[in-house]
Parts: C-alpha cells; sequence; structure tokens
C-alpha cells in the first residue's frame, strides 16, 4: 500500500498541535474508541471548558472527527486524514497510553453519555 505524502508545513502543524500534553493525551484517549467529552473531562481531570477547547483545535486540523447523537458529541480520530500514520507512529513510543487507557476503564462512570 503507498503511503500519501505530506509537506513538511504540514507535518511541522499536526507535530506543533499533538506538542500539547493535554492534546496528545485526548489522542490517546481516543486512539482504539471513540469518547465523549465527560469521558475525557473524567480522565484528564481538567474541566470541561478546558478540554473542549482542545478538542475544537483537534477537529479544526481534521485530527478528530465528531459524531453528534441526540445531546451528546463523540469524538474519534481521523483514521483518513493523510497524516494519521504520523500520528499512529507518534503514540507508539508513548508508553503511557496503557495506563491512561486502563485509567479510563476502571473509572467509576458518573456521566449519563
Amino acid at each position: 500500500m503507498e503511503q500519501a505524502e505530506m509537506s513538511v508545513g504540514e507535518a511541522a502543524a499536526i507535530l506543533k498541535l499533538l506538542g500539547d500534553r493535554t492534546r496528545l493525551s485526548i489522542v490517546l484517549l481516543l486512539h482504539h474508541k471513540r469518547r465523549c467529552v465527560c469521558e475525557l473531562v473524567e480522565a484528564l481531570e481538567m474541566s470541561q471548558p478546558s478540554i473542549s477547547q482542545h478538542l475544537r483545535k483537534l477537529r479544526d486540523a481534521h485530527v478528530v472527527l465528531e459524531d453528534r447523537q441526540g445531546q451528546w458529541i463523540y469524538y474519534t480520530l481521523n483514521t483518513t486524514a493523510v497524516f494519521f500514520p504520523l500520528v499512529e507512529r507518534i503514540l507508539a513510543f508513548i508508553p503511557e497510553r496503557e495506563t491512561l487507557t486502563k485509567k479510563m476503564g476502571d473509572a467509576k462512570t458518573n456521566h449519563q453519555c
């Protein structure tokens, strides 16, 4: 399978976006499962407005996609983006991914989404 190419500017923009710890953590949590904002708030122990602001930046850059279901919005990684293989390679080097996703699985869910 031939891999699509991206410009230096496109790669730099994605790397800059993922250079933020919170955004990188969000991408880690979305790697294998769609999640709502309240799940991300719980896992990252941050305010909902802060998580929403980071999600907006990721959405505007086409890193994540949103799916509205009633009053809830679920987020997933954009696996069709030309830069997705780069994102996957970055995530593969982060040992915290298992701890972070396990924390989500162990957490008691107080949200209704």
